[in-house]
């Protein structure tokens, strides 16, 4: 890995190398990963927990919560890694947004409890998603409802990432009604086990990774909320710009994987006395996927490092972060069906694992604000409305 076409630090690239070794060692083969997994689970506790161990988890955690104090680009860093080396993993996408509505909003005694919780390998889960409240998340009708120093939570939840591992789970409900759908929202912690939350999963064809949330009559101390009362519209856009290029370093070790993959088979895959790698149509395609990645890799690292200098108006960076998980979850789905295209039928075939990079990189589209929203906010911001 070179730091200079990468325009990573020294320390930057002994992060992503050592991510990469821990990759190889803990999750490097399919039957290592089929070992650690079963019924098409994406998530293995062991893993999960060995990532704690060598303080992965609290790589964008401050010092005094446990963590190790580093900053947006080392959390993409981790993401990108985690997920170019297949690593099954999957609660620490909602983890990391967890700790970071934590960093801004929690209380002394909720940051050293959650936070501390989370780089010591405890996984949480963010329930935002409703039936009728999907990329209308103001639609939110969940209720809190106020009983003295208590709040009663009961209505449904639903695509809560990684529920089903998580230790606690971050609550947007709606608390009051108001003439703005976006005010009378608020956050709330609770433990997974919390009496009157089920967690039911939804089958996806990437398998168990979602889940419906039902609350009925779920008790809650007034020390559960956190943040402001009312303000959890506002707590949750403060982070958004941190979420999509964190998704879209996800989606940008999916597309790494995906290519190489790829690159690997063309190789060495004979047709008509030679490697089919060296035809004229897949050559020129392939040519086109490595310019595409490297064109998505490069607006990734550029915009993390705008948001982390937060530099430039906020409509700004709300434009390129869109921009930025458009260009890099796209790519990667593109990469994927162009994987599966050109390795024909074997690209269908689950021995090779393309068709999973392909149902792999169609959720990244989808979560964190569908594509189709990314370009309404994209076209608003240019005056579009």
């Amino acid at each position: 890995m070179s730091s200079v076409w990468q325009g990573l630090t020294e320390e930057q690239t002994a992060l992503a190398e050592a991510l990469r070794d821990f990759c190889r060692r803990e999750c490097g083969t399919r039957e290592k990963r089929a070992e650690l997994t079963a019924d098409g689970e994406a998530h293995s506790d062991v893993v999960y927990a060995k990532l704690a161990e060598a303080g992965y988890l609290g790589i964008a955690i401050p010092e005094e919560y446990g963590g190790a104090g580093g900053d947006l680009m080392d959390q993409c860093i981790l993401h990108e890694e985690l997920y170019r080396g297949l690593a099954p993993v999957h609660a620490i996408g909602g983890t990391h947004t967890v700790a970071g509505i934590f960093k801004r909003y929690g209380t002394e005694e909720q940051k050293k409890e959650v936070l501390g919780a989370i780089a010591g390998g405890a996984p949480m889960s963010i329930s935002i998603s409703e039936p009728e409240a999907g990329s209308d998340a103001a639609n939110i009708a969940c209720q809190a409802v106020r009983r003295g120093a208590e709040f009663v939570i009961n209505g449904q939840k639903t695509w809560c990432s990684a529920a089903q591992h998580a230790t606690g789970i971050l609550l947007v409900a709606r608390t009051a009604r108001a003439e703005k759908r976006h005010e009378g929202l608020s956050m709330f912690y609770l433990p997974a086990d919390t009496p009157g939350l089920e967690i039911r999963p939804i089958e996806t064809m990437g398998g168990p990774l979602v889940n419906d949330l039902y609350f009925t009559d779920v008790v809650l101390p007034e020390s559960a909320l956190v943040g402001k009362e009312g303000d959890g519209w506002r707590q949750l856009m403060a982070g958004l710009n941190g979420e999509r290029v964190v998704a879209a370093a996800e989606a940008l070790g999916m597309a790494a994987r995906t290519f190489g993959d790829l690159l690997e088979y063309v190789k060495v895959r004979k047709q008509f006395g030679q490697a089919i790698g060296s035809f004229q149509a897949l050559r020129h395609r392939i040519a086109d996927l490595a310019i595409e990645i490297e064109a998505a890799r490069a607006l990734q690292y550029s915009t993390v490092r705008r948001v982390q200098a937060a530099a430039e108006p906020a409509d700004v960076l709300v434009r390129l972060t869109s921009m930025t998980k458009v260009k890099v979850t796209e790519t990667a789905k593109q990469t994927a069906l162009e994987g599966v295209q050109l390795m024909g039928g074997y690209g269908y075939a689950v021995e090779y694992g393309m068709e999973k990079h392909l149902r792999d990189a169609v959720a990244p589209t989808i979560y964190a604000g569908t594509n189709e929203i990314q370009r309404e906010v994209i076209s608003s911001s240019l005056g579009l409305r």
